[in-house]
């Protein structure tokens, strides 16, 4: 995953409320099991529509989508944050998020930005025709119109977005510690390290041979 500290650039001035799962990402493009490609799919029901935020030029790749309330909300599938980052999408703004969805986020490398309505709707006007920055350093969400929106964020999570850590990155970063423990498991409990090739003989007798 990699470091997100600042995210600068145009935004889909969107602003829609409880945007479900299956609108990010319809069920048919979970067949596949890849992060790739996804984007194809990304609010398909949206993009049939004519004159769509996400197919107008003056938005195209953009790393910051503007949503309305209950962002996400419906069922828990992994890909609505698997599209949103192959769309390039960094960070969603919203006034609240499904959990489940807002967790994904997280783990994808998207930062999902919590602002009061008001501020969201100040920055759908201002993202028609000006970039927006936001900044996990200052956590504040700003414009060119010298808005400025401060916002909160988990600290653990924070720091997980700024050093590029997923789960696994988070177990790699302990390898150190993990391979001490294993180290401790071989010399004090032989019969738990399958790789000691310990015949497993049964403590008190149970199973002796």
């Amino acid at each position: 995953m990699q470091p997100v500290t600042t995210v600068t650039g145009t935004a889909y001035p969107w602003g829609a409320k409880n945007i479900d799962t299956d609108i990010i990402i319809p069920a048919h493009w979970l067949k596949t099991i890849t992060r790739t490609g996804l984007s194809r799919g990304a609010f398909e029901t949206v993009r049939a529509q004519p004159g769509n935020v996400f197919d107008d030029p003056r938005y195209s790749g953009a790393p910051i989508l503007i949503a309305g309330d209950n962002f996400g909300c419906g069922s828990s599938r992994e890909h609505a944050a698997w599209a949103l980052a192959d769309m390039g999408v960094q960070a969603v703004i919203a006034p609240s998020f499904s959990d489940i969805f807002s967790g994904n986020a997280f783990k994808n490398g998207i930062v999902p930005v919590v602002l009061p309505q008001e501020a969201v709707d100040r920055l759908v006007e201002v993202a028609k025709d000006q970039p927006i920055t936001v900044d996990l350093e200052t956590m504040t969400v700003t414009t060119p119109y010298q808005d400025r929106f401060v916002f909160e964020l988990d600290a653990f999570r924070r720091q997980c977005l700024m050093q590029g850590l997923d789960e696994i990155g988070l177990t790699m970063a302990k390898d150190t510690a993990i391979s001490k423990f294993e180290g401790a498991v071989d010399q004090h409990r032989p019969w738990v390290a399958s790789r000691s090739g310990y015949a497993g003989i049964a403590v008190n007798g149970i199973g002796r041979t």
